[in-house]
């Protein structure tokens, strides 16, 4: 039934992502491992390490984006919310009206609802487009300011090589750049301001109704 398709459809943007998560965050596991010996080594001169991922995560500009964010996502859903509650309630009215509705006349009914409702499911699926778009821009501006930051770490430790800190397995991380990174970041900016990312609308797909 219409109503079930209704009651069932959601935004997927009940809690925005963060902008980055850091890198080796602890997972549940039903049994605990053991802790793995370090495998240390000397350090490997002119290599060093850095962790995007840990950058956007702990550093106050993150930080403060991520929040921004998470607010225009709640603002996001809360448009959508307030054009699917009158669909709902009209589906229910309809469950409560099929008794005294002839065959066509909920058929008729039902079809209407099930087009409104899939004008709001395109508008829902536009809207997490567009926060994601919001997210992607906002990382972007983050790694424009991060970039002399990153630099100047870089030739502070003399590094030859930069890897990304996720792809090392083990060994001396004496050459990680993150932490200073993220405190010459610190440095530079606290914040940024942005607004929810606009597209364009796509074209309307024919409407059909779920039976």
């Amino acid at each position: 039934m219409i109503t079930r398709y209704i009651l069932s459809m959601s935004l997927l943007l009940a809690a925005a992502p963060a902008l980055a998560q850091t890198v080796g965050g602890a997972r549940p596991a039903a049994q605990p491992a053991p802790a793995a010996e370090p495998l240390g080594g000397p350090v490997v001169a002119g290599v060093c390490l850095l962790s995007r991922e840990a950058i956007f995560a702990n550093a106050a500009v993150g930080r403060a984006a991520t929040a921004r964010l998470q607010e225009l996502t709640r603002a996001a859903q809360a448009e959508v919310d307030a054009q699917r509650q009158p669909i709902e309630a009209d589906a229910r009215a309809l469950e409560d009206q099929r008794a005294s509705l002839s065959a066509d006349q909920f058929r008729q009914r039902q079809d209407a609802l099930a087009q409104r409702l899939q004008t709001v499911q395109q508008q829902a699926s536009h809207v997490s487009r567009e926060i994601e778009a919001t997210r992607t821009r906002a990382l972007e501006r983050i790694s424009n300011e991060a970039q002399p930051v990153i630099v100047s770490a870089y030739r502070a430790k003399n590094c030859g090589l930069l890897f990304d800190r996720s792809a090392a397995l083990g060994g001396n991380f004496a050459n990680d750049l993150t932490a200073d990174v993220v405190r010459g970041l610190d440095a530079r900016l606290q914040t940024i301001t942005f607004e929810r990312e606009r597209l364009p609308q796509e074209p309307a797909a024919p409407a059909s109704a779920p039976r």
